[in-house]
């Protein structure tokens, strides 16, 4: 029963250990992740502001900028196309109806 007291004791004292060294990974962990928040949190008040002091930075929210301002030019040229054929398609439907009603008339005088 000693024996067996001292070996769980023993397995206890060295789960405790482990979990001493998993609390400290854990605090450096969570105290670099801090500095990350605090710096991400700084980071996002500039750009907020558009103070951004990283030209590089500057450049690729340009550079993104643009490509969505082409896509959007693009897909606005296409809407305008397709709005004009529309535009076309139906001028000719109404000067088919308008022939239809001008057959319908002479014919209707005719009779």
């Amino acid at each position: 029963f000693v024996q067996q007291t001292k070996w769980s004791l023993q397995l206890m004292t060295q789960r405790a250990l482990e979990a001493e060294s998993n609390v400290e990974k854990l605090k450096q962990e969570i105290s670099v992740l801090q500095g990350e928040l605090e710096s991400s949190k700084v980071k996002n008040e500039n750009l907020k502001a558009g103070q951004t002091t990283d030209p590089a930075a500057v450049k690729r929210n340009i550079d993104f900028a643009l490509q969505n301002l082409h896509k959007i030019i693009t897909g606005a040229n296409w809407s305008i196309r397709q709005l004009t054929l529309g535009v076309e398609s139906l001028h000719f439907v109404a000067e088919v109806l308008e022939s239809t009603g001008k057959i319908s008339e002479v014919e209707a005088e005719k009779e």
